[in-house]
C-alpha cells in the first residue's frame, strides 16, 4: 500500500473523528461548519507537512516548502474571504435590514392590552429559587441521587393553565449512564412558579435522548445524525398538556457566515424512543412555548433601537436610539409565556421609556410607551427598604396594578428563600412598599393601595358625620375600619389614615372626614370635632 493511500485513510480517519466530536452542520453559512473545515485542514496540513519535510531532509529538496506555505495561505484567504463577505453584509450597509429582524407594534396601549393582575396566578418563585427547590426536593429520593442530578435549564411554561418550570434530571457521569442507559432516565422535576411546590415526575419509560447522555445517545449527537445540514439553537425541555417529554430544538439560518441570525422553525424530538419532526413556524403545536430564545429576541429588539435611523447615526447623534435594559423575565398571558423587558434611551440608564412584551412562540411583539424607573433602580428601592436584613431582589414582574403599570419582586434572604413581596411604582420607584411573604401577595397590595390610592380629585367630597357604629377588621395583617354614620351611609378607612385617631373613636363621636363617595366611600383624611 502507497505512502499517499496510507496518508489518505488516515486523514479521513481524522475527519470522522473530528466530526463525531464537534458536530457541526454541514452548510456554509454556520461558523461552526469552518471551524470544523480549518481544525481538519491544519491537521492535514501538519501530517502532509510532516512527510514534505522528511523528503526535503532526504533529498535535500527546498521547493517542497513552498507547497507548505500555500496550503496555510489558503486558509487565511478562505478567513479573509469570509470575512470581506461578512463586512459587506454589516449593520455598515444594511441598517434597515437589521433593525426590521422584529416586527414591533408601537401602537397598542397597556392598560388596554394587560389586564389587571390576578395575584393568585403571579409567578414569583423565580429561576434561582426554583433551583434550590428542585434540588431540595430530589435530595428527598436518595436513590435517585446518587445516579442523577438535576439539570439547571428550569424552561417556565404554561402547562394546562398552570405557570411552572420543568427540567429533565441527568446522568451523574459515565459511569452512571452504564448504569442506567438501558432503562434511561424515569424522571423530571416541575416547580410551581406560584407558590413553589415541588414534585419529581416518574414516567414508566426512561429518557435515552438527554446531552449528559453518551456516545450516539447524545442529544446533541441524535440531532446532528438525524439532520446533518441544519443548523440548530439550544435546546429546551418542555412538556405536553399529557406530562410528555419533548426536547424542543429551534432551527435558524444565518446571512453571510453567522449573521442576522432567524428562526425557520423547530425540531420537536421525543427523548424517550428518538422519534423527531420538523416544523415549519406556522405549525409548531400550541402547546410549545419556547421556540425563540430571551437572548436572540433581545438581539433582535435591540437591532431595531439601534439602526432603524441608520447605521451612523446609532453611533455618533444616536437620535431616537434606545436598547433593552439588562435582565428579563417572562409573563404568562393566554396561555403562552412573553417576554418582558424594559426599553431605555442609549443616553439613560436609570430610567425607562417603556417596555416590550414578546411571544416566545409567535415572536409577536408590542412597545408600551410608559416612562418610569429601570427594573436595577426598583429593586434597590426595595432592597434599600429592609438594608438592615441583606435581602437581595429577584428581577421583578411588570404587571397592571390599579390601572397603572406596577413592579412586583420577590426579597430573598442568603439561602435564596423568599422572605418578602414587594410593589413599585414604574413612574416614581420611591413609591415602594414591602410585606412579609407568609402574610401572601394579598396583604401587600392592601398595602400599597392604602398607602398610594389614586382616587380621583373631582369625586372627593367633606362633610361631617356622627358616628352610629364602628367596627374594625384585620385582613392579611392590615387593619381597617368601617363606620355607620347617623344618616345610615357606609364609610371604609385604612388605619394609615388615622393612626393615632382611628382606635379611640367609638359611637356617637363627631368627626370631619374626606372621603370619595361610592356604596362603601373610602375615607381619605379624618380629625376630630
Amino acid at each position: 500500500m502507497s505512502k499517499n493511500i496510507i496518508k489518505g485513510i488516515l486523514m479521513f480517519g481524522v475527519a470522522l473523528v473530528l466530526y463525531y466530536f464537534m458536530l457541526p452542520p454541514i452548510n456554509l453559512t454556520s461558523p461552526a461548519f469552518y471551524e470544523y473545515l480549518f481544525v481538519c485542514a491544519f491537521i492535514f496540513i501538519l501530517i502532509n507537512g510532516a512527510s514534505q519535510v522528511e523528503a526535503m531532509i532526504r533529498e535535500r529538496r527546498i521547493t517542497r516548502r513552498f507547497s507548505i506555505v500555500g496550503n496555510f495561505a489558503i486558509l487565511l484567504g478562505v478567513m479573509a474571504l469570509i470575512f470581506v463577505v461578512n463586512f459587506f453584509l454589516s449593520p455598515l450597509f444594511h441598517a434597515k435590514s437589521y433593525s426590521s429582524r422584529i416586527s414591533v407594534d408601537e401602537t397598542h396601549e397597556f392598560i388596554s392590552d394587560i389586564a389587571e393582575a390576578d395575584f393568585s396566578k403571579l409567578p414569583l418563585i423565580d429561576k434561582a429559587s426554583s433551583q434550590k427547590l428542585g434540588d431540595r426536593k430530589m435530595g428527598e429520593f436518595t436513590n435517585w441521587v446518587s445516579q442523577f442530578y438535576v439539570s439547571d435549564l428550569y424552561t417556565q411554561i404554561n402547562y394546562n393553565n398552570e405557570i411552572i418550570r420543568v427540567t429533565p434530571l441527568e446522568y451523574a457521569d459515565l459511569f452512571k449512564y452504564f448504569a442506567n442507559a438501558k432503562e434511561g432516565i424515569k424522571g423530571y422535576i416541575t416547580v410551581n412558579s406560584i407558590d413553589g411546590s415541588a414534585e419529581l415526575k416518574t414516567m414508566d419509560k426512561g429518557m435515552k435522548y438527554m446531552p449528559s447522555a453518551y456516545f450516539f445517545d447524545n442529544l446533541n449527537r441524535k440531532l446532528r445524525l438525524s439532520y446533518p445540514t441544519t443548523i440548530f439553537d439550544n435546546p429546551s425541555f418542555e412538556i405536553d398538556n399529557d406530562g410528555n417529554p419533548y426536547w424542543i430544538v429551534p432551527t435558524i439560518k444565518y446571512l453571510g457566515v453567522g449573521l442576522k441570525k432567524e428562526i425557520t422553525g423547530a425540531i420537536i424530538l421525543d427523548p424517550i424512543t428518538g422519534e423527531s419532526k420538523k416544523y415549519s413556524l406556522e405549525e409548531i403545536p400550541t402547546w410549545v412555548d419556547h421556540v425563540y430564545s430571551a437572548e436572540l429576541i433581545i438581539e433582535q429588539v435591540d437591532n431595531w433601537g439601534e439602526y432603524r435611523n441608520g447605521f451612523f447615526n446609532s453611533i455618533f447623534g444616536q437620535k431616537n436610539v434606545i436598547n433593552t435594559t439588562e435582565g428579563y423575565n417572562y409573563l404568562v398571558m393566554d396561555d403562552d409565556v412573553y417576554l418582558y423587558t424594559g426599553i431605555t434611551s442609549v443616553a439613560s440608564d436609570e430610567s425607562n421609556l417603556g417596555f416590550i412584551l414578546v411571544n416566545l412562540r409567535t415572536k409577536e411583539a408590542h412597545y408600551y410607551l410608559a416612562p418610569g424607573a429601570e427594573e436595577y433602580s426598583a429593586m434597590a428601592s426595595a432592597e434599600g427598604l429592609v438594608q438592615e436584613k441583606g435581602y437581595d431582589a429577584s428581577f421583578p414582574l411588570l404587571i397592571n396594578l390599579n390601572n397603572k403599570p406596577t413592579y412586583i419582586l420577590s426579597l430573598k434572604d442568603a439561602a435564596g428563600l423568599v422572605k418578602m413581596y414587594a410593589l413599585i411604582d414604574v413612574e416614581d420607584y420611591q413609591k415602594v412598599v414591602v410585606s412579609d411573604a407568609n402574610l401572601g401577595v394579598d396583604a401587600l397590595v392592601e398595602k400599597y393601595l392604602a398607602e398610594n390610592s389614586t382616587i380621583d380629585t373631582s369625586a372627593i367630597k367633606e362633610k361631617t358625620i356622627s358616628i352610629k357604629s364602628i367596627t374594625s377588621a384585620v385582613l392579611n395583617g392590615n387593619t381597617s375600619y368601617y363606620i355607620v354614620d347617623n344618616d345610615n351611609n357606609y364609610y371604609m378607612a385604612d388605619i394609615s389614615v388615622a393612626k393615632t385617631l382611628l382606635p379611640f373613636l367609638k359611637k356617637d363621636d363627631e368627626i370631619q372626614i374626606t372621603y370619595s363617595e361610592d356604596t362603601v366611600s373610602q375615607i381619605t383624611k379624618i380629625t376630630k370635632k
